[in-house]
């Protein structure tokens, strides 16, 4: 559980002792601060000298210091000069070079929430793929910015929590399932380890408005830029750009302004049937028959996420987000499997086992209660 502190939160409002005890006493309180209230262990830091000065309002404000200096004199600070066009050539010549080499690409991803981004990130340990991102928004996330309601902790169900020890984001461990602070330290912390490598590429604010079929085979992306895509109705015709793939991986979400996407772009030219939507909220039944249904579902296009929920008739899971991330790898896998790589789903990566990757454990399960796509 969390730890609280065992000092009080609240000041004396009594005017500062110097005696030594009340001093010990202070000394005890700055220490214990520099506690985190989340796990109850010491946080690493710096070696730090303690400045304790006393206040009359406040009694006594115990700061801490960093004995460390910026490399630099921040009282006269100067930046190195540069040109205006330097920065504009900068962005716009690596921005068109990605553009460039990601056009004809292995694996493209659609929507960079938190199953796509565990995807991006199983299938960037080989350096062999090369992955590009697709995300409407500017701010790459989804809903893993946050958990449910606008709460910021985020559940993550077992045996899920092994990704997050891969990834080395503390939690708060129970019997069953494990919580993280914040979402945010998930969301920022896959992102940041996914984007520093060489073979990925995000391109945010960017929509797919349409995908690339042939002979009966998803092919690729029709892309623009996302302010594009929402003015059409109001400008003249703005013809997309395209983006040529092996394997497309839709993890667009589940239904709403920008959700389900793929699978009902499928159902619209035909190659599914029907898109029946989410059932009602069942955590338990929910998360194993995301991870289980996580499959190509029509040649070229593998689907994950809670948009595998959309397609299948599968039951909401609500604020829990361990699926999202073994969903997320299992449709690496599936993708590599297509591109021909070793993978874990028909064991040709021979160092994966269940206590790596546990989706191969929760892909195995049965649930005969989801309907048919």
């Amino acid at each position: 559980p969390y730890h609280q502190s065992p000092v009080s939160t609240h000041l004396s409002q009594k005017k500062a002792s110097t005696d030594p005890h009340t001093m010990a006493a202070m000394a005890t309180t700055a220490s214990s601060l520099l506690k985190t209230s989340f796990s109850g262990v010491r946080l690493p830091a710096a070696a730090r000298t303690p400045s304790c000065v006393a206040t009359p309002r406040a009694g006594a404000i115990c700061n801490s210091i960093s004995s460390s200096t910026p490399p630099y004199d921040l009282n006269a600070f100067k930046f190195s000069p540069i040109k205006e066009s330097i920065v504009s050539r900068e962005m716009t010549r690596r921005y068109m070079t990605d553009m460039i080499t990601y056009a004809d690409t292995d694996v493209v991803i659609v929507g960079a929430g938190s199953a796509g981004l565990s995807c991006a990130y199983e299938l960037s340990k080989d350096p062999s793929i090369s992955i590009a991102i697709i995300e409407q928004s500017v701010s790459p996330g989804g809903g893993a910015w946050l958990g449910g309601q606008l709460f910021s902790a985020m559940v993550v169900r077992k045996p899920a929590h092994l990704f997050l020890d891969e990834l080395n984001i503390e939690y708060d461990e129970q019997e069953d399932y494990v919580v993280i602070k914040h979402a945010a330290l998930f969301t920022s912390t896959v992102m940041s380890r996914l984007l520093a490598r060489p073979n990925v590429k995000l391109f945010n604010a960017v929509a797919v408005e349409d995908l690339i079929v042939k002979e009966n085979r998803v092919a690729g992306v029709v892309t623009n830029w996302a302010l594009v895509s929402m003015n059409h109705d109001t400008q003249s015709c703005m013809d997309p750009n395209v983006m040529e793939a092996k394997v497309v991986v839709s993890s667009c979400g589940h239904d709403g302004p920008f959700g389900a996407t793929g699978v009902k772009r499928l159902q619209d030219i035909g190659m599914i049937q029907a898109v029946p939507g989410m059932k009602a909220l069942d955590m338990n039944t929910a998360e194993d028959a995301i991870v289980r249904l996580t499959r190509e579902v029509v040649p070229g296009m593998i689907v994950t996420g809670m948009e595998v929920a959309e397609i299948d008739g599968a039951p909401r899971m609500g604020p829990t987000f361990g699926a999202m991330m073994i969903s997320g790898q299992k449709a690496a896998h599936l993708a590599l499997k297509a591109l021909g790589r070793p993978n874990g789903i028909d064991g040709t990566l021979k160092n994966v086992t269940p206590a790596l990757h546990p989706e191969m454990i929760l892909a195995a399960t049965n649930n005969g209660d989801i309907v048919d796509a």
